[in-house]
């Protein structure tokens, strides 16, 4: 029987999910996307789990696509069995979609290497903390292909154009102090897992529906005017309101007492 190709554990509110094919340097096939998924939503089906954590096995964090399982073979229709859109279709951008809609706060403990869409992987989730020895390659130019999981749009997002543009065409390796200084990744460390679980626990103690809901009014927030990001702000804010943990903070404020928040 095959070693699982993603690993979940549960840590009180926290859940870790780990990347499983260190051979490979974690790179994903269709079967570790399918696994993947079923590890988020064994998160999102226990209440108890509030933030989650994602790292790899061995030396890398994920390679990105394996191109093991594109068909190269030389022969007739070689260019529509290398075609990669069907897997970017049906595999890495329903990933990217489901970590970017998590209803608990996602960290990236990125352990080693996170090239291509593994890159793409780590910006996709809330907060990244990595190893001292990591680093982050946009490896698409070298093979002739473009950042894609997400990338072209969450490099600009996170580094402006100057400098998502010179590491989406060259391919440099950007190590992980200098992805911290650029404001790629929140932070680094020589236990990136550790601090992710750590950061994750923190999290997981804290108000989860409105850190869900912080994180769509920033991430959309490029996309508004000011007036009608003040809308939305409204909106949510009554919303919230609504909530127990809400209440629940206001009340512990008042009465100079930690919260106890339940994430409702």
């Amino acid at each position: 029987m095959s070693e699982a190709t993603v690993l979940y554990e549960e840590r009180g509110a926290v859940a870790l999910v780990t990347l499983n094919r260190p051979d490979a340097l974690n790179s994903f096939t269709r079967q570790m996307h399918h696994d993947l998924w079923a590890a988020l939503d064994r998160a999102e089906a226990n209440p108890v789990v509030r933030a989650l954590v994602i790292t790899g096995a061995g030396r890398g964090f994920c390679a990105g696509a394996d191109l093991a399982e594109f068909d190269f073979e030389p022969g007739p229709d070689l260019v529509q069995r290398a075609d990669p859109g069907p897997v970017i279709e049906q595999a890495f951008n329903p990933t990217a979609r489901r970590l970017q809609g998590l209803r608990m706060p996602t960290i990236a403990a990125v352990n080693g290497v996170a090239a291509g869409a593994g890159a793409s992987l780590a910006m996709c989730c809330d907060i990244a903390i990595a190893a001292t020895g990591a680093s982050f390659i946009q490896a698409f130019s070298k093979i002739g292909l473009v950042p894609d999981a997400g990338g072209s749009w969450l490099l600009v997002e996170r580094l402006g154009l100057a400098r998502a543009m010179a590491l989406a065409l060259t391919g440099d390796k950007l190590p992980a102090t200098q992805a911290k200084e650029w404001g790629m990744i929140w932070g680094v460390s020589d236990d990136c897992v550790g601090a992710s679980l750590a950061m994750a626990s923190k999290l997981a103690a804290m108000p989860t529906r409105a850190l869900v809901a912080t994180r769509a009014l920033l991430r959309d927030a490029s996309t508004r005017t000011l007036s009608q990001q003040l809308d939305v702000e409204r909106d949510t804010q009554s919303a919230l309101g609504k909530t127990h943990d809400y209440i629940e903070g206001v009340m512990a404020f008042r009465e100079k007492r930690p919260a106890q928040f339940k994430g409702e």
